[in-house]
């Protein structure tokens, strides 16, 4: 189903949702519950802020060009970006639905190896890759979104994608 950026954000909407790992401390326990409550709405107030132009303003200063830092490449020919999504499932990823959304994003996927840390792939319409490691939205809200400790850890990714991907020079 390589085809348009409607037909394939609407195919990504499709894959298994991202779950958090419980917490084990207290106060983490809170911030997950409460995150249970706020994920359900935070598409719509997301879309809305999106809209009206207010998330563009707010995030230029961290996304230039409209898109994260650290590009890691573009598919490679005998891949799809249904292919990709679906290998990053598999390799334990998923929709990333709390993610502000990039310029010509068409999925957003996670690992979430504890409560605290993400790796963060996200796949584009003109078949770029940008991938990062930060902390949680759900743990850290305001660290997150002020991108402390936002990492490349491009070998990781570029192990995890091997020949899926071409790497980018930079």
């Amino acid at each position: 189903m390589q085809g348009s950026s409607d037909a394939l954000r609407k195919w990504a909407r499709t894959l298994p949702y991202s779950r958090i790992l419980y917490p084990d401390a207290a106060h983490d326990q809170v911030k997950y519950y409460t995150w249970l409550f706020l994920t359900p709405i935070h598409p719509y107030v997301r879309d809305t802020l999106d809209y009206l132009g207010v998330l563009e303003r707010m995030y230029a200063r961290f996304r230039p060009n409209g898109r994260q830092h650290f590009l890691l490449g573009t598919l490679a020919p005998s891949e799809t970006h249904q292919s990709l999504a679906l290998y990053l499932v598999e390799q334990g990823y998923a929709n990333h639905f709390v993610a502000l959304k990039d310029r010509g994003e068409i999925v957003s996927l996670r690992y979430t190896p504890s409560f605290k840390y993400q790796y963060h792939i996200r796949i584009f319409d003109d078949g770029e890759i940008r991938a990062h490691y930060e902390y949680t939205p759900e743990c850290h809200p305001f660290w997150h979104d002020r991108e402390v400790s936002f990492e490349p850890r491009r070998e990781y990714f570029l192990e995890l994608l091997g020949e899926r991907i071409i790497p980018s020079s930079h």
